[in-house]
């Protein structure tokens, strides 16, 4: 019997819609982008002086947890092929409040993010331009995104195509060399030998105790945001049942390879304690080998790491717009496709928002403060959108137990595990409030569903005035 299925579309969209142009190797890539982050190559110093190699275990569970995230999001949009992204679920199966604020939620997540990434790229131009001002190269980047995403989404997809691979290859390239290095019993001139042993025989694999350990969880949290970028894709995906499970699936074999070897790497052959917080731990192994083009080389990685995930940004704030507008919960203009079926309107207005936000930062007086804000923000709002994901998906098995039944990709662990990472993500919070300088985001965000909560009460309210002046007419 064939499956019921919600057509979620208004009837003027049918003709002018999203297309699907994403192949198998565009949505593969994106999947990887998406789970390796800016944080992994400059964050991991920091939190290896955190918890020592103990950080080893503090990605492994994240990527767990985000793991069956992903798989319920997987089964929810495979359920019905109408649903365009999350924000179609949320709003179908908790209600129209709940698109509402996911849609705008993970919108203003990659606008954050989006910010933090400019200013990263500002910065890292500065490696071999330094006397070029700040604010030129944002313009710039901002500009050039804009441009290439106005063109195709099929552009977007080879854009993140080869800033993933790039990555790929960085990574490979640094356990490579770690291995080799182990094997060959490198001596460091601290005198340090490179071994698997390094990983232990300092005070053990948590040298800092529990505290240390939870620490870690700070900050590696943010080197996963953007891993549901898949899900803002599918409305864009060819044969959408059989290359979203294979993108899906494929990301603990990721996190094993990319998180956890790069970091047994980097600690086997740089004893935890001699890992230096402020500096990118792939830079040091390299010079360590005997590469002087090492701080170059990995910079360009960095630089395009980071110009990765302001275009995941630009692309997927354009689509939660048109979302959104679809569905009324935006300005109409924004549901408007350009005759290569991209949503221009929305890709302008996030640009926009964007380089002023960027600008804005400019004028902080000390830029670590506002980077580390900026990214714990940007963590606890994207844990929102995780979590709306799991009550969607709560909810789904309530409303839709027969579409459960039927599913061909269902999530492992079911409700069980939806709850472990609901309580996942609450010890999150909770250990964010334990330092200052991450508190102090916890007392910024709430002010955020504030503004959402009032702008959506006004909205209802010339829905229903609207209703009303048409009931009367009639």
């Amino acid at each position: 019997m064939k499956k019921p299925t919600l057509d979620l579309r208004p009837p003027e969209a049918e003709e002018h819609e999203l297309k699907r142009n994403l192949s198998n190797r565009h949505i593969q890539l994106i999947a990887i982008g998406g789970a390796i982050g800016t944080g992994l190559f400059m964050g991991s110093g920091k939190t290896i002086s955190l918890a020592g190699p103990s950080i080893i275990f503090v990605y492994m569970i994240i990527g767990f947890m985000l793991f069956f995230v992903m798989r319920a999001m997987g089964e929810l949009l495979l359920s019905n092929l109408n649903y365009k992204s999350f924000i179609d679920f949320s709003a179908d199966l908790l209600g129209p409040w709940a698109g509402y604020f996911t849609g705008w939620t993970y919108w203003f997540c990659w606008i954050v993010t989006g910010i933090a990434d400019v200013i990263a790229i500002s910065a890292y131009l500065q490696f071999w331009f330094p006397d070029i001002p700040l604010w030129m190269p944002a313009i710039s980047c901002v500009g050039l995104l804009l441009g290439l995403n106005l063109v195709t989404v099929k552009m977007f997809g080879e854009l993140e195509f080869w800033f993933a691979m790039i990555k790929i290859v960085a990574i490979c390239a640094l356990v490579c060399t770690g291995l080799y290095m182990v094997v060959a019993a490198y001596q460091s001139p601290t005198g340090n030998t490179a071994s698997l042993a390094n990983l232990w025989n300092d005070d053990g694999m948590f040298p800092h105790g529990a505290m240390g350990f939870f620490a870690g969880f700070q900050i590696a949290v943010f080197a996963f945001v953007g891993i549901e970028l898949v899900g803002t894709t599918a409305a864009e995906t060819k044969n959408p049942e059989r290359n979203l499970p294979r993108a899906i699936n494929s990301i603990p074999l990721r996190i094993i390879i990319f998180y956890v070897f790069a970091l047994i790497a980097i600690m086997a052959v740089t004893p935890w304690r001699d890992v230096v917080a402020n500096k990118s731990p792939f830079v040091e192994l390299f010079v360590l080998a005997g590469l002087p083009a090492a701080a170059g080389i990995i910079n360009f990685v960095v630089l395009t790491s980071a110009a990765s995930s302001a275009n995941s940004g630009v692309f997927s704030t354009s689509r939660m717009l048109y979302g959104l507008a679809v569905d009324g919960d935006a300005p109409g203009k924004f549901g408007v496709l350009s005759k290569r079926a991209v949503p221009s309107n929305g890709l302008i207005f996030s640009c926009i928002c964007l380089l002023a936000g960027a600008l804005v930062i400019y004028l902080v007086p000390n830029m670590l403060d506002a980077f580390t804000l900026i990214t714990t923000v940007s963590a606890i709002l994207f844990m929102f959108v995780w979590s709306m994901i799991l009550l969607s998906y709560l909810a789904y098995r309530k409303q839709r137990d027969s579409l459960h039944r039927a599913s061909k990709y269902k999530m492992p662990g079911g409700i069980f595990m939806v709850w472990v990472c609901l309580t996942f993500f609450m010890f999150i919070l909770a250990l964010l409030a334990l330092q200052e300088d991450t508190r102090q985001a916890l007392y910024l965000v709430p002010a955020w569903f504030v503004v959402l909560g009032i702008s959506y009460r006004q909205l209802r309210q010339k829905r229903q005035e609207g209703m009303q002046l048409t009931f009367d007419a009639d």
